[in-house]
């Protein structure tokens, strides 16, 4: 099976004692090249730009041969006979390239969640383990995504886009939903303040965690206390 990893302008890589058993390409593009054409936005939409490279795309052989034969259209388009239209030409079937990645790396994460289960639930357990060790007091501070992907050995970009396709939320999103969780939790037994939940859980003042509070219910925290009370 093929592997496919992408890097960005400036990002550097070391590679050292490298063994090839099959044929391989880079395709290396300046950022300059992509000035003045709707790509140079465009392709900042393709997170996994962001991503580790142990955080490869592996292509099918169906998958391999459609990005080889847009590498070589490319190569073609590039070597023999340039003129107005080549540059046009290339970036178009780059375009169709970042898009076939995109593609399958969301048949990647399907694959990955059918073999090794929801990232969701794994996400979840560190979250839960980051409060109840005392991490919230300790780190004085919510737990980050970049924390969270540490734990859970992939890269934070990776992470939320995995989330996002199994549940439809970003990782920053399901951190929000779970500290409101925990949120209603303390307040349904009315045994502390709204300030002290704050603090709790980790927020550096009771006005955010309000804010976030109604965001996510509609209603304030002191509202929801009253009700459970009443």
């Amino acid at each position: 099976m093929a592997v496919f990893f992408f890097t960005k302008p400036r990002q550097v890589i070391e590679m050292r004692d490298l063994e090839f058993e099959e044929q391989g390409f880079m395709l290396l593009i300046h950022e300059d090249y992509l000035k003045g054409h709707e790509l140079h936005k465009a392709i900042e939409q393709y997170s996994y730009f962001d991503y580790e490279v142990t955080e490869a795309l592996h292509l099918s052989p169906k998958e391999e041969q459609n990005i080889i034969e847009l590498h070589d259209k490319i190569n073609n388009e590039y070597r023999n006979n340039p003129d107005e239209y080549s540059r046009e030409i290339i970036l178009s079937h780059l375009s169709t390239i970042l898009k076939y990645a995109q593609r399958y790396y969301k048949r990647q994460f399907i694959e990955r969640e059918q073999i090794t289960g929801k990232m969701a639930s794994r996400f979840n357990d560190a979250l839960k383990n980051y409060i109840h060790n005392g991490h919230l007091k300790k780190d004085s501070g919510l737990p980050n995504v970049t924390q969270l992907a540490s734990q859970l050995s992939v890269s934070p970009r990776y992470l939320s886009d995995l989330l996002k396709q199994e549940t439809g939320k970003t990782a920053m999103e399901l951190i929000h939903i779970f500290l409101i969780s925990e949120a209603k939790n303390l307040l349904r037994l009315g045994e502390k303040g709204v300030s002290e939940i704050a603090y709790e859980l980790g927020f550096e003042n009771a006005s955010y965690f309000t804010r976030l509070f109604k965001k996510q219910t509609g209603m304030k925290p002191l509202e929801f206390k009253k009700l459970q009370i009443n």
